[in-house]
């Protein structure tokens, strides 16, 4: 039996959860930030997938940061793990833009418990009746360039294809690093100052993969007061979707989404629910008097 270790999850609030597919973003916020997510995708759907993920990163010095991050997700009978450590530098071209790199490096933990499902053939060998269990290295690389108003990343978040090979009894991995596998992720954003009480916010977030089309992911946001924002956001070929959230304070952030799916799976849930929470630690002596908008 042949499965591959890793995927690619999905996020629709991507824009809020940057440093989890761009290591980049390591270290890029004022202190110590926070982000917890949490998706429940096709709701009503037996086996659909349930994802957590939860990032801490802070700068250090004055050029680097450092972070960790991890992701817990479900999937039928599938359950994997992440947990990896994040490294970036910045280059600092002026007082209000920067060039960013990243490396990320860890390991993800698959599950696959057979025992889970009910059979019409007690002894088909395609689903032996244990728990199959792998662990598999990975590791990423990503660039960000931003500043107070706009930014541009690119970001490879896995490098290392993992194959697992199991006989029903043992399971192997097989690693290999070959470009034709990796998953590419373009994104960039951009806030547009209206007057004193309003903002826009336009995102987008490219993937590319080689072998299958170009999937693109765009949103629309308004700023209110820097406190309340609104907006939709659509991915090519799979869902519309509405955000909103809101700056409770200048550190503490929460934002909740709900994907609407375009695809004839809409027919048997009833929609993805998105939400994440995000809280910034200002650094000793110096305050947060404002909310970041990246």
């Amino acid at each position: 039996m042949r499965s591959n270790a890793q995927y690619d999850q999905m996020f629709t609030q991507y824009m809020n959860n940057e440093m989890f597919i761009n290591p980049a973003y390591t270290g890029t916020r004022d202190g110590m930030a926070i982000t917890l997510a949490s998706r429940n995708q096709w709701v009503g759907f037996d086996g659909a997938p349930k994802t957590q993920s939860f990032t801490i990163h802070t700068p250090i010095l004055k050029e680097m940061g450092v972070g960790f991050a991890a992701l817990n997700e479900k999937i039928g009978v599938t359950h994997l793990m992440k947990f990896s450590g994040t490294y970036a530098y910045r280059v600092k071209f002026n007082r209000v833009e920067n060039l960013s790199f990243g490396l990320s490096g860890g390991i993800v933990c698959l599950n696959e418990n057979f025992n889970a499902l009910t059979l019409k053939d007690p002894n088909d060998l395609a689903f032996p009746m244990n728990t199959t269990t792998a662990i598999a290295p990975n590791a990423g690389f990503g660039m960000y360039y931003y500043s107070k108003y706009y930014y541009v990343g690119l970001s490879i978040p896995r490098m290392i294809k993992n194959t697992i090979v199991s006989d029903g009894v043992d399971a192997k991995v097989k690693n290999s690093a070959s470009p034709k596998s990796w998953h590419y992720y373009l994104t960039a954003a951009y806030v547009k100052k209206v007057n004193n009480d309003f903002k826009f916010k336009p995102s987008i977030m490219i993937k590319q993969v080689y072998g299958a089309p170009i999937q693109a992911e765009l949103s629309l946001q308004g700023i209110v007061k820097d406190f309340w924002w609104i907006g939709f956001a659509y991915r090519t070929g799979d869902a519309l979707s509405a955000l909103t959230g809101f700056n409770i304070t200048p550190q503490l952030r929460v934002f909740y989404s709900y994907d609407y799916a375009l695809t004839k799976i809409r027919g048997y849930n009833s929609g993805s629910h998105e939400i994440t929470i995000g809280y910034d630690f200002a650094r000793q002596k110096r305050a947060i008097t404002s909310p970041r908008l990246f």
